[in-house]
């Protein structure tokens, strides 16, 4: 009975996988002290233990009152604990919430006091913070403290948690529709926003990454990124931790994660765009191969073609690099391999045709339609735009998710009513990316909605013009920004330079700045563009991915400007 009840928990998944594969090795952490080119020290775990040991968590979490009526948010950093926590407050049936650290104290205590957890796990420095804070989080009266517990800190610890025997678990009566987790959006384009995961969303993601990517149990995955963490663990696949800031996977030091690799024969890796332009670079310089490495997936942000070629010279001749493509809502949506992109839509890219980000997941339904600020509130208001024509797209599967539970007013503008054939309810999302849909039914990204330049003359969209300009050998990355208000907004490019560039590029400003013109008068002969900026240091990037350029910043930047 207890199995049946469990069976649609997302966690009982770790209990399954650790019933096929009890001695396959769950995680390693890397210990001690590094040094480069030998084997480094690791702390393991089986699939088997971290199946026990969330179990007793849970026994411990639930001995506390925590059970399925509970909001609780977990501050830990990633790693074994992290993931053990995770399966355990699932197991319970609370709702764990997430929140990213690195976006900034402010962010994060309003973001955590939107959700009013009632309780929180937590680092000790986290739950001190909290404690001052107190008063935004009156319901927070079930508190774990994760580490060392100094006299004003909660109780009980992770430690005394554990100490409660497996066996004393009681497993909740979960259903697909109950909540799982509130993850909140990076905040790229606005606010961060809580969205509501429930049982059948992660599911849903599961199967689909399983089937999509024909993962297979008994693999080592180099995770740069923590959901797929948390995924390799119910695919019967070993997690490999690296040693990096999850939170800052641009400032990766690439032997590190190289030497894990090779010590490890790591087969599959997960990491932001900006995690393999500093591996394809430190490859291509040094030599260094990735042989074991037969799949890459790579998330957050367009992957130029550069960092693909690279990515694939030094990994397994076999091997494929994937870029998925979704986002918080709604993951994942579509999928497109290195090899279309190097020999086919790379081309129409720096043509400034928009990034192709491949076809949609077999369980995925998707439209574009017209473009419009204004919410729409069933799938009869849409009007579906035709093949090639630029607008937003929309996305329906099991995976996306329904409903925002923080910044609520954002639900009319994202979310639009459907029916299946049965004229079962179906919700769509509506993902504020702005693209088209070409012959193949592949998708075509063109920018976020929100970024659009909305000039006397239409709009301008991002991802064709900045395309075009970073083929420009001067050019590292550039962003299209808007000057003034809309409808009669000016389209400026703010340029980052290539490091080795920027002294030759700010002594012959006035040079550059007319190549760069020239090169989108040839390719969007209809476009103006105002002037072209140089940035004085790295573009601000998003804080999960360290990829997606962060144009809010810099539009206030130029505005700021004199």
């Amino acid at each position: 009975m207890k199995n049946h009840r469990m069976s649609l928990n997302v966690g009982s998944r770790l209990s399954t996988q650790a019933a096929i594969f009890p001695d396959l090795l769950g995680i390693a952490t890397p210990t001690g002290s590094y040094r480069q080119g030998t084997s480094r020290n690791y702390r393991t775990i089986s699939l088997r233990d971290l199946d026990e040991r969330s179990t007793s968590i849970a026994a411990g979490l639930q001995a506390m009152g925590i059970g399925p009526a509970h909001r609780i948010a977990l501050l830990v950093r990633f790693g074994e604990d992290f993931i053990a926590l995770v399966f355990a407050l699932l197991k319970t049936g609370a709702t764990l919430v997430l929140v990213d650290p690195g976006m900034g104290r402010k962010n994060l205590l309003k973001c955590l006091a939107e959700t009013q957890p009632d309780g929180f796990v937590a680092i000790p420095l986290a739950q001190a913070i909290l404690k001052a804070k107190r008063s935004l989080f009156p319901n927070a009266k079930l508190n774990v403290t994760v580490g060392r517990r100094f006299g004003i800190l909660p109780s009980p610890t992770l430690d005394q948690l554990e100490s409660s025997p497996s066996r004393h678990f009681q497993p909740p009566d979960t259903q697909l529709q109950d909540s799982a987790a509130i993850i909140f959006t990076t905040g790229s384009t606005g606010p961060p926003k809580g969205v509501q995961y429930t049982h059948q969303t992660f599911h849903s993601q599961i199967d689909m990454i399983l089937e999509q990517y024909r993962i297979q149990p008994g693999g080592k995955d180099l995770s740069g990124f923590p959901l797929f963490g948390l995924f390799n663990a119910v695919m019967g696949t070993s997690t490999i931790l690296p040693d990096m800031d999850p939170t800052r996977p641009a400032d990766v030091d690439p032997p590190r994660l190289l030497d894990a690799i090779d010590q490890w024969q790591i087969n599959q890796s997960f990491g932001s765009p900006a995690l393999w332009t500093k591996m394809g670079l430190y490859c291509k310089s040094t030599g260094r191969r990735m042989e074991s490495l037969k799949l890459v997936l790579s998330a957050g942000a367009p992957v130029p073609s550069r960092v693909l070629e690279q990515v694939r010279a030094a990994m397994h001749p076999d091997g494929k690099v994937f870029t998925p493509y979704g986002a918080t809502e709604a993951l994942p949506i579509a999928s497109i391999e290195s090899r279309e992109v190097l020999q086919e839509t790379s081309k129409l890219t720096n043509q400034g045709q928009g990034t192709c980000v491949g076809k949609r997941f077999a369980q995925v339904q998707w439209k574009v339609i017209e473009i419009t600020d204004e919410p729409i509130a069933t799938i009869e208001q849409v009007r579906q735009l035709p093949t090639g024509q630029i607008g937003e797209l929309m996305v329906c599967s099991p995976s996306v998710t329904h409903r925002y539970v923080t910044r609520t007013d954002q639900n009319q503008l994202h979310k639009v009513l459907g029916s299946d054939p049965d004229g079962q309810p179906m919700v769509w999302h509506r993902m504020g990316d702005v693209g088209y849909l070409d012959p193949s039914d592949r998708f075509w990204f063109c920018g976020r909605k929100s970024h659009r330049v909305r000039t006397s003359r239409g709009p301008i969209f991002t991802e064709p013009i900045e395309a075009v300009l970073n083929t420009h050998p001067s050019v590292y990355r550039s962003a299209l920004v808007p000057r003034g208000t809309s409808p009669d907004q000016k389209a400026v490019v703010i340029i980052e330079p290539w490091p080795e560039h920027r002294k030759d590029v700010q002594a012959n400003l006035g040079v550059y700045q007319q190549q760069w013109r020239d090169l989108i008068n040839k390719l969007h002969p209809s476009v103006d563009i105002e002037s072209f900026v140089l940035y004085p240091k790295r573009l601000p990037t998003d804080i999960r991915h360290n990829s997606k350029i962060f144009r809010e910043e810099l539009t206030m930047w130029l505005a700021n400007k004199r």
